[in-house]
């Protein structure tokens, strides 16, 4: 397996990843949607895509981060948005990889730390988001509000 950042050429296979992902979370299928998504960001370069891959170039899982600003450090951090495993490849550290190369990245561009959110209901996420060294943030609540 070999986990580098995802570009055009790897349009096809993240939008296949990530509308699964999507339905994971309880969204409508829609393949077009998911392709315009990941494109956009892909042409922007506003966010950053790890994609897995085995020996046959098969895409495996994919992580998504966007860039944040922490206004209390005056530095950048990074909010880990995605992560995604096709059903098949599930429990075979393509995840741990995904993960690996996402903290790799932040140390390297010097970012001061990253974040994630994941449902409640999703143990198996948060057993190895915790056995990778992240914690459950103590002092602040995560608040939605949902736009029109």
């Amino acid at each position: 397996m070999k986990v580098d950042f995802a570009n055009i050429n790897d349009l096809e296979q993240v939008a296949l990843l990530f509308d699964q992902y999507r339905q994971f979370y309880k969204q409508e299928s829609n393949l077009t949607e998911s392709r315009k998504f990941i494109e956009q960001r892909l042409v922007a370069q506003d966010s950053v895509i790890f994609l897995a891959k085995d020996e046959n170039q098969i895409a495996l899982g994919f992580t998504q981060l966007y860039p944040l600003f922490n206004s209390i450090t005056c530095k950048r951090s990074l909010i880990l948005y995605d992560l995604f495993v096709a059903t098949n490849y599930r429990r075979q550290g393509v995840a741990q990889q995904l993960m690996k190369s996402a903290k790799d990245y932040a140390l390297k561009t010097g970012v001061d730390r990253m974040e994630l959110s994941t449902a409640k209901t999703n143990a198996s996420a948060q057993k190895l988001y915790e056995s990778l060294g992240w914690k459950i943030d103590p002092e602040f609540h995560y608040y939605v509000l949902e736009l029109p």
